[in-house]
């Protein structure tokens, strides 16, 4: 950077982090450079429909409807009058010397930066049940797409299977929108699920929607389930046999199935960045090492669910946060962040209270049978890992290599949680951090080889 230009800041991420983040560093004279992977800013929570889809915010967003409002045009007003440069449809799959590659329908090109803002938000966190290999089962989070971008419930006689808010968020919009919902099964015990009420009651309103919701559902809803099998046929799901708290078997008749344990942090692109990492005991994943402002290295901010999984109204502070700290390391104006620092631990209390109300089934998984699907894109089983534990010595990545775990189209993103805790039950190991984490390799995303190939341009 010359004397007297700009610093260029890049974000990757335009959800509500990075709408946030984007718009603390206008506010300071800057000129943003956002890159996303969706056609329009909001991100996976705020995700929106095609242009001229007709069903109104309410409907899409319930009661965050404002919330995803205001931040659409905050956006929206700041790349229409140029304060910031939007670059959507577009992938980062590698960093590398203070730039980034960079994918979209042109080809491939490099973008330099002097600053980087990484708000990568999260995806579902999946724990494999015998079948969900097969076709017509999908994450909650992929199943709330669909109908929140194209208005389409996956299916005709739903089962939902998992445990957090989103359980009982998406059960309540599919049956809003039209859809047959044929169980909701939540794997935490109702006891468990009370020893974090606690820390819900750090945002009661939050707490008591949820409670309402959960209400709507009525017999639908089962707590403290086991999930033993998704019965298929060649079309995709016919049941799912799961037991009731009481150990009972039971039979719900389904064509599709959704799963999801709330949420699992998108982390590749900070591990090529150089971030460190540290293992959350609490919610059982590897997740990147920053200070409370969300500062990582000298040039690399995290924001999000990608550093905290603290949802949306945590990133909108966690975005603002970090743009604050990159306009001070830059030596510019920043905003007074005391209120959000009070805002970010009464959130991230909220966060420790959901963790432990709806916990990840760690035994569950450590148990599963042997001939269950864990990487479904390359096919590898329980048994089969269990197996590389006597030559890779209980260690993730050495499994990776000898069982193929991690390798397919995914990277692990599906299967890395899954497979460490079998690794680590099996090698006999009290502590899952034990068995450490998949380390993350360019490109981070599935990408065309003629575009890796060719000469990058620079952007």
């Amino acid at each position: 950077m010359s004397t007297g230009e700009k610093p260029r800041v890049v974000i990757v991420g335009a959800g509500p982090a990075g709408i946030r983040a984007a718009e603390t560093l206008v506010a300071a004279g800057l000129t943003p450079l956002v890159i996303d992977e969706g056609e329009r800013a909001g991100g996976q929570i705020y995700r929106r429909p095609p242009q001229g889809f007709e069903r109104p915010p309410e409907v899409l967003y319930g009661s965050e409807a404002a919330k995803a409002v205001a931040l659409h045009q905050t956006f929206e007003a700041l790349a229409a009058a140029g304060r910031l440069a939007h670059h959507p449809r577009s992938s980062v799959v590698a960093i590398a010397q203070g730039r980034l590659q960079v994918l979209d329908g042109a080809g491939s090109r490099w973008v330099a930066y002097d600053r980087l803002i990484l708000a990568t938000g999260a995806m579902d966190r999946i724990m494999p049940v015998p079948g969900w290999e097969n076709a017509g089962v999908y994450g909650l989070g992929a199943m709330q797409i669909a109908l929140k971008a194209q208005g389409a419930a996956l299916g005709r006689r739903i089962v939902l299977a998992g445990s957090g808010p989103l359980l009982t968020l998406l059960a309540v919009q599919l049956l809003k929108a039209g859809g047959q919902v044929a169980a909701v099964l939540d794997t935490a015990p109702m006891r468990q699920q009370l020893r974090g009420f606690s820390g819900l009651l750090a945002r009661p309103l939050f707490a008591f929607r949820g409670l309402m919701m959960r209400q709507r559902l009525g017999g639908l809803y089962h707590a403290g389930v086991r999930l033993d099998r998704i019965e298929t046929d060649e079309r995709g799901p016919v049941a799912m046999l799961w037991r009731d708290a009481a150990g009972r078997s039971q039979r719900t008749a389904c064509d599709t199935v959704g799963l999801g344990w709330h949420l699992r942090a998108e982390t590749r692109l900070a591990d090529l960045a150089g971030c460190d990492f540290v293992y959350d005991e609490i919610w059982r994943q590897w997740l990147p090492k920053a200070d409370a402002v969300g500062r990582a290295s000298p040039d690399v901010y995290l924001a999000g669910d990608g550093l905290r999984i603290l949802g949306a109204d945590g990133a909108e502070v966690a975005g603002r946060l970090a743009a604050a700290a990159c306009l001070q390391d830059l030596g510019l104006p920043a905003p007074d962040i005391h209120a959000d620092r009070r805002r970010l631990v009464r959130l991230s209390h909220f966060a420790r209270g959901v963790a432990k109300a709806f916990p990840w089934p760690a035994e569950a998984v450590a148990e599963l049978p042997g001939e269950t699907v864990v990487c479904r894109c390359e096919g590898v089983t329980a048994a089969a890992l269990r197996e590389t534990v006597a030559f890779g010595g209980g260690e993730v990545n050495r499994a990776k290599s000898l069982g193929r775990v991690g390798m397919g189209r995914c990277q692990g993103r599906y299967c890395e949680l899954a497979a460490t805790e079998i690794i680590a039950g099996s090698a006999g190991r009290d502590c899952v951090r034990a068995a450490g984490r998949l380390r993350g390799q360019a490109p981070v995303r599935p990408a065309p080889i003629a575009s890796l190939l060719q000469e990058a341009s620079e952007g």
